[in-house]
C-alpha cells in the first residue's frame, strides 16, 4: 500500500531524505520557502549527523509523504551538489551617501528573521537518533 503524498508544508527537520532508487541519503536539516505565501524554494539536507547540509532546489524533489522526502535523484547526483548558505535577512540596502536617518529607518523597519524550521546541530543529532521528535 503506497502513502498519500503531502504537501511540502508538512515537511519537517528530521525527516528522512531518500535518492530516486529508495535508499536513504540524509535527513531534512531546514525547510526553505515562505509558507505565508506558499512559495517553496527547497531543502537543506544533512547526509550524516555532523555533515554541511546540501541545498536540494524544490524542483529536485520527486514526492513527499509522511516523514519521507525522495529526491529525484541518485545519491551520486546529491554529492555532487553544493552546501547549503542561508540567504542573507530581506532590507533594502541603501547606498553608502544615504542620510544617517535613511539608514536607521532601514535598520528599524528590516524584518528579524524567524527560522522555526532550522535544526541546530544538537537537535539534528537527536533527530538523528530518533530521541526527537516534533
Amino acid at each position: 500500500m503506497t502513502e498519500e503524498p503531502v504537501s511540502w508544508l508538512m515537511i519537517k527537520p528530521g525527516w528522512t531524505v531518500a535518492g530516486s532508487d529508495g535508499e536513504e541519503i540524509g535527513r531534512v536539516s531546514e525547510v526553505i520557502g515562505d509558507s505565508t505565501h506558499d512559495i517553496w524554494d527547497g531543502l537543506a539536507v544533512a547526509s550524516g549527523m555532523l555533515a554541511r547540509p546540501k541545498y536540494v532546489a524544490a524542483e529536485q524533489v520527486g514526492s513527499i509523504v509522511d516523514g519521507t522526502v525522495t529526491l529525484a535523484m541518485t545519491q551520486a547526483q546529491f554529492e555532487a551538489l553544493g552546501e547549503y548558505e542561508e540567504p542573507p535577512t530581506s532590507a533594502e540596502i541603501e547606498p553608502e551617501k544615504a542620510s544617517v536617518v535613511t539608514r536607521a529607518e532601514g535598520w528599524v523597519e528590516a524584518p528579524e528573521r524567524d527560522r522555526p524550521e532550522h535544526m541546530s546541530i544538537a537537535r539534528r543529532i537527536l533527530h538523528w537518533f530518533g530521541l526527537e521528535r516534533d
